[in-house]
């Protein structure tokens, strides 16, 4: 088990952010970033319950898609 817990955090189509976790099927969304993180913390809650020890550390790695014109 590891002790951290990556999440991929991209902007959602109709706005607000989604996260998924890396290698563990959590995903989840929220408004803004401080609704994102409180539900991302809820969501890692859930899934480990008491049945496995959770991850100490929660990152966010932000992905963010930039077009450029010529």
């Amino acid at each position: 088990m590891s002790s951290e817990i990556i999440f991929e955090v991209t902007e959602g189509e109709e706005g607000g952010y989604c996260a998924s976790a890396l290698g563990y099927g959590i995903n989840t969304q929220g408004e803004t970033l401080s609704k994102l993180r409180a539900m991302v913390r809820d969501a890692v809650a859930c899934y480990f319950d008491n049945s496995q020890p959770t991850p100490k550390i929660i990152r966010l790695h932000f992905v963010r898609d930039e077009v450029m014109a010529r």
